[in-house]
């Protein structure tokens, strides 16, 4: 049983990304229930128990074995296993997804615990990411409280690529899009950060900004008195802090690559629930002043955007996505801000504590021989606490660099949300 990668999917073979959950708890947990509760929503989606292998001139999804399929690991070590994991590969032709609990070794009633679950993003982003983690503790609530669960009735098929749920498009404006975003890069190419790390060896690591729900609130309704998105806000505050690793006092031109969810947008519309990559990608290219107006800069960022969706130029992206591979200017930016807005956190059995809750973006791939990238940001809020999500690896960015990023993001995040900042 295979199902053909589509455009979308296919770009993430080579990129080799992945989104990495993890949920740390206090209590007492059934490592077994936990693995049946993992086990069963597996079992939901033919995505989530496949391998990525050659198909022609392509790639297909070809389900595992029974013995193959991705199962929940168990080991120690808490304070070790989100680092572990991270820097842990998914490598193409084997599963695309695993799954760690780590315990203290302690027997206590306040035992800690953390579940890690690594997802490749050729079958997920990060709502459907968010959703399946929900999913696991959601099926592990049901077993602990004694509540039956049922298996498919039968088996499930193959999710619809996303390029086949796209409304219908006029191949000439298709391609007229594609020339003026070729020209529109060519015309203005953005700076990338120039690295400072080792340039050799080195891991994957997390510089993390978290806001409690107080600060968050204030941030949000700053944005809304300012009339910007909060994604707006946030973008120009990492556009003004990328920008003063810049030197010189004239306006640089600088990039922000923002997700754009088309579950909504597709017809007919797809659910969070469905395990596949259902997001395009928005790209704004835009001189930066060395003292930029955080707010002018995030009315420009929202405005942008927010046009760009009005016109359908999102659909237009998605529709282009194979010549990104000729041509990565089309996604490439000083920074990529993947904000997942506000999300629930998952739901626990009485008992369990929930202490913690991440996304993180990770790849296989980085390459300090090319002296500068972009920067990722991660946004997103569980219950109502704001964190931006830095990942880095240290052969190109180094810990001291990513340590000062997120200090200054911080402060300017702080600066927004701070009272009578609003300009008149």
């Amino acid at each position: 049983m295979r199902r053909a990668l589509c455009p979308v999917e296919a770009l993430y073979v080579g990129q080799r990304s992945r989104a990495v959950l993890s949920c740390e708890v206090r209590g007492r947990i059934d490592a077994a229930l936990l693995a049946r509760a993992f086990d069963e929503v597996i079992a939901e989606h033919p995505t989530l128990r496949a391998r990525i292998v050659p198909d022609g001139a392509g790639h297909a999804f070809a389900l595992l074995g029974a013995e193959e399929r991705p199962r929940l690991n168990v080991r120690t070590g808490v304070d070790t296993a989100h680092g572990d994991e991270l820097n842990d590969p998914l490598p193409v032709g084997g599963p695309l997804v695993r799954a760690t609990l780590a315990s203290d070794p302690a027997e206590s009633a306040q035992q800690r615990h953390i579940l890690v679950i690594s997802v490749d993003h050729a079958v997920i982003d990060g709502h459907s990411a968010i959703a399946m983690q929900n999913a696991v503790w959601d099926r592990y609530r049901a077993l602990v409280n004694g509540e039956p669960t049922a298996a498919p009735a039968r088996e499930p098929g193959w999710p619809a690529p996303i390029s086949s749920l796209l409304p219908p498009a006029d191949e000439a404006v298709t391609a007229e899009h594609l020339r003026e975003r070729l020209a529109e890069v060519r015309r203005y190419p953005v700076e990338l950060l120039p690295y400072d790390g080792s340039g050799s060896g080195g891991r994957i690591e997390i510089r993390r900004l978290l806001l409690d729900a107080e600060r968050t609130t204030a941030l949000r309704e700053f944005a809304r008195a300012a009339g910007v998105s909060a994604h707006g806000l946030i973008s120009a505050a990492l556009l003004s802090v990328a920008r003063a690793r810049f030197d010189g006092d004239a306006p640089r031109v600088l990039g922000c690559l923002s997700p754009v969810d088309l579950r909504s947008r597709l017809v007919p519309p797809v659910p969070h629930t469905e395990m596949v990559a259902a997001v395009a990608t928005h790209l704004h290219a835009l001189p930066v002043a060395a003292n930029p107006d955080p707010v002018a800069l995030a009315r420009e960022v929202t405005a942008h955007l927010r046009g760009a969706i009005a016109r359908g130029e999102h659909l237009h992206d998605m529709r282009i996505t194979p010549e990104v591979m000729r041509n990565p200017a089309l996604q490439t930016a000083t920074v990529i801000a993947t904000n997942m807005g506000a999300v629930p956190g998952p739901r626990l059995p009485a008992g369990l504590e929930l202490t913690d809750v991440r996304l993180v973006p990770g790849r296989e791939h980085y390459f300090p021989q090319a002296g500068r990238s972009p920067l990722m940001a991660c946004v997103v809020s569980f219950d109502g606490r704001l964190a931006v999500e830095l990942p880095h690896h240290t052969a190109c960015f180094s810990a001291r660099f990513m340590r000062a990023f997120r200090d200054d993001l911080r402060s300017a995040l702080l600066s927004l949300s701070a009272p009578n900042q609003l300009p008149a």
